[in-house]
């Protein structure tokens, strides 16, 4: 693996590519069970401040929660508010049974189920919860905060500037991944932080909040205030990022607390470990170091798309969202519903979710359509900023159309490139898996690769992953408001890709598939309630 960073990351992400016609990154090449990593974090002696559990079946739909200032008033910052924040983004969904076997599950979905991404919340005095600023951990199990610091009231002035809100950071445990996926795995975490700052945008809409991304905090200084320590050894825990979360988004500068005294041990997760250094490297080689500044002029805003027929609160919503396991190979998908969620995934100014991260769109997404009403089967592509259309069509192959779609008083940047029976190639690049072929379509999300990290450095190798991960949380959360179900697919064959659309170099990468469609459901499995463990107390 090379020294210098971009390389770094250029070079991992060749090395994790699965390839045609059998050969995959490497991993273990089996499960090893009695090592499997414990999904929950727990930190001993600490304080454990139990939140409130509400299940609601009333409030916004999820197209009122694309721009928070419709949700008015705002909630006040409270034990309360925190608590519905963090039930309807981070904390457990149900748990599912077959037999004696039982698994949770969470509102943000994860790679394999198995949750590398790890929750802090930072915040001031309130009622129930504490009478100082308080770094807490959030553990899901038990849907508690944990409380691992405590600061003096000029720290969080300083924390929050001007700002009214909590801080949330969020860091990832890359050996849950690797465990199962191997080298692989540094991707997977990354998605699965972008799913996570988008189920936060989703959740605190409904509140009337906003999340923003703060890239004054460096991979660094966001440990420091986590109290991570520097990584090392078999399950070190890696920060990401800083959100701050509220109804008013700070305008100065919030800066970093020194003399923090944590408390609290974390659990150990597995007994014994597969080492992965390259996933070490990339980590360290990916690393962001000072603050960020990323200026640029967003795409041009597009008109909303309709709501979606369904009257259910988005409440309900994100919380009985679940990954299809198999698609029927049946159900079709109105024409409608189609342009909505293409249109949702479309960046608009401070709308959730994409507010939340940094810059223009730098992904875009090649569609495999299936079985959508009216639309002839075909391969498409959304440009989700469209001033790349020309470099993007300079680089695929000379004979696709590039015909506009009509989409109407939407006005999407939708693409014909060929019609076709895309069943055969969705199902092959996605590592021959029917789901993407038995879909209504499938979606392979293509991002801007090497121009950007030649740009704004190997970090933003991450940043490609969550704005992939921000867009699966999108089409999942609208599939179930189209009575449908989604799932993302994360084994691909990336070159097969590639060469199907004519790229030559990097320029371009596939980064993430997708597919929505009818579920099968499985009638085995049975669903428990999320919280049962407690209540049965």
């Amino acid at each position: 693996m090379p020294q210098d960073p971009i390389s770094a990351a250029i070079a991992y992400h060749e090395l994790s590519k699965h390839r045609l016609p059998n050969r995959y990154a490497r991993s273990l090449g089996y499960l090893d069970w009695d090592n499997q990593p414990n999904p929950f974090r727990l930190y001993e002696a600490t304080d454990r401040v139990p939140l409130a559990r509400e299940d609601r079946t009333t409030g916004p739909t999820l197209a009122e929660l694309y721009d928070p200032t419709r949700i008015t008033p705002a909630q006040p910052v409270t034990a309360a508010t925190l608590a519905e924040l963090l039930y309807h983004s981070l904390a457990l969904s149900a748990w599912k049974q077959i037999g004696d076997k039982r698994w949770s599950l969470r509102c943000n979905p994860s790679s394999g189920n198995l949750h590398p991404t790890e929750a802090s919340l930072i915040t001031g005095p309130l009622a129930e919860l504490s009478d100082a600023p308080t770094i807490w951990h959030y553990t899901p199990l038990l849907h508690a905060l944990e409380r691992r610091a405590t600061l003096q009231p000029e720290q969080w002035s300083a924390l929050v500037a001007d700002g009214e809100g909590t801080l949330v950071g969020l860091s990832s445990i890359h050996w849950r991944e690797s465990w199962k996926y191997g080298e692989r795995a540094y991707r997977y975490c990354q998605h699965d932080i972008g799913h996570a700052i988008a189920a936060l945008a989703y959740a605190a809409a409904a509140l009337g909040w906003h999340v923003r991304m703060l890239p004054a905090f460096d991979d660094s200084s966001t440990a420091a205030l986590l109290g991570l320590p520097e990584p090392a050894g078999p399950e070190p825990e890696h920060p990401d990022l800083l959100l701050f979360v509220g109804p008013r988004l700070p305008t100065g500068v919030s800066t970093l607390p020194t003399a923090i005294n944590f408390q609290g041990e974390p659990n150990r997760l597995s007994e014994e470990h597969q080492l992965w250094p390259v996933i070490d490297h990339v980590a360290r080689a990916c690393a962001r170091v000072g603050a960020v500044t990323i200026t640029e002029p967003a795409p041009p805003s597009l008109p909303e798309p309709e709501p979606a027929p369904t009257t259910t609160a988005a409440h309900q919503l994100v919380r009985t969202r679940r990954s299809a396991v198999e698609m029927d190979g049946v159900t079709t998908l109105p024409r409608a519903a189609w342009l909505r969620m293409l249109a949702r995934t479309y960046p608009r100014q401070d709308h959730v979710p994409f507010a939340s991260l940094l810059g223009r769109p730098r992904v875009h997404l090649l569609l495999f359509v299936h079985r959508v009403d009216e639309v002839e089967p075909g391969l498409y592509l959304l440009l989700r900023d469209r001033s790349q259309r020309d470099a993007i069509a300079a680089s695929f192959h000379a004979n696709f159309q590039w015909t506009l779609v009509d989409t109407g008083a939407l006005a999407l940047p939708l693409y014909l490139l060929e019609h076709a029976d895309t069943r055969p190639a969705a199902s092959l690049v996605s590592c021959r898996q029917a789901i993407a072929a038995d879909g209504a379509f499938a979606a392979a999300m293509l991002a801007e690769f090497e121009p950007t990290l030649r740009e704004h450095g190997a970090w933003m190798y991450r940043h490609l992953h969550w704005e992939a991960g921000a867009i699966g949380q999108v089409l999942y959360l609208e599939a179930e408001a189209a009575n449908q179900r989604a799932t993302g697919i994360g084994c691909f064959f990336d070159d097969g890709v590639h060469e199907l659309l004519g790229l030559r170099d990097r320029s371009l990468q596939t980064l993430y598939h997708f597919t929505v469609g009818g579920p099968v459901d499985d009638p085995r499995l049975r669903t428990v309630d999320a919280y049962h463990h407690l209540t049965a107390e």
